[in-house]
């Protein structure tokens, strides 16, 4: 593995492993805690339309992921807040909408023949130095907005209602972490890949929450979780020539497993 690091495409895939178990930390434990990991499945397939939209168009991929998954978030913050029994309707309609729709651009392209499973399950290949700036830039900005209205945040995340009593606009934070976790898809898509975007961001999540005592460390727990399956499943991928998505999660699934055992051997001590 070390004589691989002299590769640019793996130091490329070693930063972004990063990046990623850093989003997968702090966004995961939020759609967690606000119960939004089915509106985030939604808005990671929509995205499937801004990859259409760069091929179509020629324009920048971050670009118009970036785009299409903000308007999904937004959309779905609008309608979901007060009408969470529909939530399942609304994330449908948009999961197939984004899909169709990137792929008949795609196929209106013309001459274009590359091959897309890329976007959806992950490659190492596929980073660029181009998309590490992108990626970097989106997880500055989340990190920044979560840092500055961490307090406000916090209230909304755990109790709502008394959040309200506090004068906090619900609504804009519940929209601003659905975008947040919107944004967290476009920074994991490449890596990961838009299927198992989902299981990055929850997998790491369920561990940390086992152990943790506050969302801080939720967030802490869970950033290293993902920054150890990442690592090994990069590993993995590149010695055995797999999915760089799918090994990451197999190895993170299996890093579950081993806490899982440890947790129960620990309590019948």
């Amino acid at each position: 593995m070390v004589e691989a690091l002299s590769y640019p495409f793996m130091q490329h895939a070693l930063i972004a492993a990063v990046l990623i178990s850093i989003v997968a930390g702090v966004i995961g434990s939020l759609a967690v805690v606000n119960r939004m990991v089915f509106l985030v499945g939604g808005i990671a397939h929509a995205a499937y339309g801004g990859i259409g939209l760069s091929i179509f168009f020629s324009v920048p991929m971050f670009l118009s992921t970036a785009a299409v998954t903000a308007l999904a978030s937004l959309v779905m913050a609008h309608y979901t807040l007060y009408r969470r029994e529909h939530n399942d309707l609304l994330v449908g309609i948009i999961w197939a909408v984004g899909m169709a729709s990137g792929i008949i651009l795609v196929d209106l392209t013309p001459g274009y023949t590359a091959d897309l499973m890329s976007y959806l399950f992950g490659s190492i290949l596929a980073i660029e130095r181009s998309d590490l700036w992108g990626m970097s830039a989106l997880l500055l900005i989340t990190l920044g907005v979560i840092t500055l209205r961490y307090r406000a945040i916090l209230a909304v995340s755990y109790d709502s209602e008394y959040a309200r009593l506090l004068g906090i606009n619900v609504r804009f934070y519940y929209s601003l972490i659905l975008l947040l976790c919107g944004l967290s898809v476009v920074v994991a898509m490449k890596i990961v890949g838009l299927i198992m975007v989902i299981a990055m961001l929850t997998i790491p999540v369920y561990m940390a929450q086992k152990i943790a005592k506050s969302l801080l460390q939720m967030m802490l727990f869970s950033a290293l979780f993902a920054l150890i399956s990442s690592l090994i499943g990069l590993w993995l991928a590149y010695m055995y020539s797999l999915s760089s998505g799918a090994a990451i999660i197999l190895v993170a699934t299996a890093l579950m497993g081993v806490f899982e055992l440890g947790r129960v051997l620990w309590h019948k001590r």
